[in-house]
């Protein structure tokens, strides 16, 4: 299946299709991926999540499914390639991985019908909607830092243009342990729907993201972890958890905090176990 990655090499930047791990570059070479930088393979103009989109994540948390999706935005700012280092402010605890799948939008979208989706599709990639919730009652459901945050939105190796959503295994690893495991037919909303719904008020231009949900057991990791998405079919996403050397300013703005509606989230059913 063609898939495309937007690599960095000897300082100068481009778009390749990679096959077995080896790609063409420029000046006729070919390279292993490893010779590489990755950067995000699009830069985008927006960030469209969803925000509960397994029915294993609500069951986990006892939430009830709505009625239709909510999302909320992260910031184009926010996303990294393959191999890069997603970073802690010091003094936060709860920075948790959400193993997701990406749909990226490859036509300008603005009020189209749920059966013509797929033809503003440019393909998918693996995500990583990592969220510092730390800063979740301050941003309430905005999420503006606690999924906005620079390096939060880890998004490769690349783009697959071929490659059918349905019925693949999702599975997150942390440090080779196997942290979750689900399949997309847990999913409430598919991709294709979530484009259709944001795309009734919202253009969206070819380029940009819609993240479309976590299975359970979302929970917070340690700096010097190594997180890794897996998704039949696209490949694998890794990415390295570093503590940022200061953290955020104490002098002024909100600062971190551990409520109960903080660990409830972070922590999921851990969470009621310990509380019980």
């Amino acid at each position: 299946m063609p898939e495309f990655r937007r690599l960095l090499v000897d300082g100068l930047l481009g778009t390749v299709e990679v096959v077995d791990d080896r790609f063409t570059w420029v000046d006729g070479r070919r390279l292993h991926v490893d010779q590489a930088v990755h950067l995000p393979p699009v830069q985008a103009s927006k960030v469209a999540c969803v925000h509960l989109n397994y029915r294993s994540r609500l069951n986990e948390l006892g939430w009830p499914q709505p009625p239709a999706p909510t999302y909320f935005w992260k910031s184009p700012s926010s996303l990294i390639g393959h191999m890069g280092h997603v970073i802690r402010p010091k003094g936060c605890k709860y920075l948790n991985y959400e193993g997701e799948i990406a749909l990226v939008v490859g036509r300008t979208a603005r009020n189209i019908r749920r059966e013509d989706a797929a033809d503003y599709v440019m393909g998918y990639a693996i995500a990583n909607d990592m969220g510092l919730h730390d800063f979740r009652d301050t941003d309430a459901n905005s999420m503006v830092r606690v999924k906005g945050s620079d390096t939060l939105g880890p998004i490769g190796p690349g783009i697959n243009t071929d490659w059918d959503f349905r019925h693949k295994r999702i599975r997150t690893l942390v440090n080779g342990k196997v942290v979750q495991d689900s399949t997309t037919d847990d999913l409430i909303w598919d991709p294709l729907y979530l484009l259709a719904d944001l795309a009734r008020s919202i253009t969206f231009n070819p380029g940009d993201l819609i993240f479309t949900g976590t299975p359970t057991n979302s929970r917070p990791v340690e700096p010097g972890s190594i997180v890794v998405v897996e998704v039949e079919g696209l490949g694998r996403l890794e990415n390295r958890i570093v503590e940022a050397e200061v953290g955020v300013a104490a002098d002024f703005g909100a600062q971190p905090s551990a409520s109960d509606a903080i660990l409830s989230i972070a922590l999921g059913k851990d969470f009621r176990k310990r509380s019980a």
